[in-house]
């Protein structure tokens, strides 16, 4: 299989932004960011990846609530190689009919950017800390005025 050229793969790329173009804010690519990663692209908004391109296809973030839609709609998770064993990510490719407009696949992108947000969220819970017991301090010595000694002059 040989490579796209660099403005094959950028015209998919902003084929990509266009169809996903309805889950920014107000519609339009302006809230979704594309960058260059792992020698794909990722789609972000607010800092959170819910789509990518990998192996010239358009892969969308799917968890443990989100799995089963694209597994009934016939999609493929995400699978790679690595140390001689297949790997899978939570990716899934998209139905066929989504990529054909962006009215398409605004629920598919709409789950994929649920499964973002719920990965945000799931980092930024605080972890249970185990608080160890407090060391025995030595009783505090009290100073009162009664027993300082006053400046002499």
């Amino acid at each position: 299989m040989s490579k796209p050229s660099r403005a094959a793969a950028d015209e998919f790329r902003d084929y990509c932004l266009e169809l996903l173009s309805q889950l920014a804010p107000r519609g339009g690519v302006a809230g979704i960011v594309a960058r260059r990663m792992f020698g794909g692209t990722g789609f972000s908004m607010d800092g959170k990846t819910f789509a990518i391109i990998a192996f010239d296809q358009l892969w969308l973030k799917a968890d443990e609530e989100s799995c089963s839609a694209f597994e009934e709609a016939g999609c493929g998770i995400f699978t790679y190689e690595a140390d001689g064993k297949t790997r899978t990510m939570g990716y899934y490719t998209v139905p066929p009919d989504a990529m054909e407009s962006s009215a398409l696949m605004r629920p598919w992108a709409e789950l994929a950017w649920g499964a973002a947000l719920r990965a945000a969220a799931g980092k930024n819970k605080p972890k249970a800390s185990v608080k160890k017991p407090a060391a025995k301090q030595p009783a505090a010595i009290k100073t009162t005025t009664a027993n300082k000694k006053k400046p002499s002059a």
